[in-house]
């Protein structure tokens, strides 16, 4: 073969070497990317449905799974609709539009809203104390029962049904580890809009005094209730439920404290006495515990800071309403009724505002068992609220401190025998100081009530006796 022919020859094999390494490279090239193409859709898709999974996937953590977070957003949530109306507030506070007067329908639900009526209400108009006759001694006690029932039957269930709720998966078998509900407002909110339905049924139906406080004072009161129920939920994702029920009987502690700040009160030797035995006992009980698998020092920590904006803004919440009752007499159930209006507008428009309902109805859907628990544990916050004002209007406050006392160490022995708390001798006899303290407190304050019951009526002889 001549050198020439040759050379085309070894040239052109070349050629077509060199262009078949490169056809196959770029083959190699679609090939992959089309793997990967594939791998990066089927991922985004078993992302979207979760019975696609075949594997378990890890999860992966969002910066809305951080409690601070979710609280800075209800926050702002709650500053978007409160700013404005505080503004707005004012203003027409300074304008003199309320003064200038006027007549129509919105006049009327301005002024009511603003500077509320003129008249003040009194205990004579209606509603709050009851003109009907003494009960027989036989239908005070069947009463009784029915207060005691329904309270403890309300709030035990409640508490079994806000652990379930905040701590255990839905839909957890062999091949699903399940999910949590993380949602806390959304649960507030459930609970505020069936008490407010109750609420305006009874006021309906009943007669109640004229009222008379402006309707925008009950936003105080609303706000701190629904941030010291959030705080309820989520505290559960980081301590036990008998922690929290110790933590709510300590709460005692930063209501004098804040009854001193917001009325100026002054407080007894026993009360000083009962709330350092409160605190001893709870710190006995939380010494005791030990850290599960799950726990550590940063979600403890998190659960006591949780805990302890709880104890605050519910020791504002029962300090604000009673100035409201001592300053406007206002009805129990037109506080009911005033403080769970403003809780549900101020929920339901953080939970537009972060796509809460979305979240909140799409797992409702999903777990028929989830939407049960909800709906029954809105039901027995409603009931539960009533049993609360009927009680205290029968049988006084005593009574009814006495009662949800035996209910929170009945939550305590009810928790740990359907979740299976584990709980110390040393632990045992910290509920038993605090329990003991709590009795104690309410045994003090009534030999208070006699005793100036008693001085009183002395003082009245006396003077009875001078004048003869």
């Amino acid at each position: 073969m001549p050198g020439g022919k040759l050379t085309r020859l070894q040239s052109s094999s070349a050629s077509f070497v060199k262009k078949s390494t490169m056809a196959a490279h770029t083959k190699s090239i679609i090939v992959l990317l089309v793997i990967v193409t594939t791998s990066y859709q089927s991922h985004f898709t078993q992302a979207a449905d979760p019975a696609a999974d075949i594997v378990p996937k890890v999860p992966t953590e969002s910066w809305t799974d951080f409690w601070i977070v979710r609280l800075g957003l209800n926050i702002l949530g709650y500053g978007s609709v409160c700013l404005p109306a505080w503004l707005l507030i004012r203003y027409i506070k300074r304008s003199g539009y309320l003064e200038r007067g006027g007549h129509g329908c919105m006049f009327k639900s301005i002024r009511m809203c603003v500077a509320g009526d003129e008249e003040k209400s009194s205990v004579e108009d209606g509603g709050i104390k009851t003109t009907s006759p003494e009960a027989p001694k036989g239908n005070k006690a069947m009463m009784l029962i029915f207060c005691v029932i329904g309270l403890q039957g309300s709030y035990l269930t409640w508490g079994v049904l806000q652990e379930r709720i905040m701590k255990h998966e839905y839909g957890k078998d062999e091949t699903n580890p399940g999910e949590k509900f993380n949602n806390s407002q959304f649960l507030v909110f459930m609970n505020r809009i069936l008490a407010f339905t109750a609420a305006g049924v009874v006021v309906l139906l009943t007669n109640q005094p004229r009222h008379s406080a402006p309707m925008y004072k009950y936003s105080y009161s609303s706000l701190s209730n629904i941030m010291s129920s959030w705080c309820q939920y989520e505290a559960l994702k980081f301590v036990s439920f008998p922690t929290q029920v110790l933590a709510k009987a300590s709460k005692i502690i930063p209501v004098m404290l804040m009854g001193k700040v917001v009325s100026g009160k002054t407080y007894e030797y026993y009360e000083y006495v009962t709330a350092g035995m409160i605190s001893i006992g709870v710190a006995m009980f939380l010494l005791s515990q030990k850290e599960g698998s799950g726990s550590t020092t940063v979600t403890t920590f998190s659960g006591v800071i949780i805990l302890i904006g709880y104890m605050v803004f519910d020791s504002f919440t029962s300090n604000w309403q009673a100035e409201l009752y001592k300053q406007y007499s206002v009805s129990s159930m037109q506080m009911m009724f005033g403080v769970n209006l403003f809780s549900c507008i101020l929920t339901s428009w953080s939970l537009i505002g972060q796509g809460g309902f979305a979240i909140g109805l799409d797992f409702m859907f999903k777990y028929s068992t989830f939407m049960y628990h909800v709906l029954l544990l809105s039901v027995c916050s409603a009931t539960g609220q009533l049993f609360i004002f009927y009680t205290i209007s029968q049988f006084g406050a005593v009574v009814f401190v006495i009662i949800m006392t035996t209910r929170s160490g009945l939550a305590i022995f009810l928790s740990c025998l359907v979740y299976g708390h584990p709980i110390s001798i040393a632990g045992v006899f910290g509920v038993l100081v605090v329990f003991s303290a709590l009795f104690l407190r309410v045994y003090a304050q009534q030999r208070k009530k006699a005793q100036k019951a008693r001085e009183a009526r002395l003082a009245s002889e006396l003077s009875s006796g001078n004048k003869v």
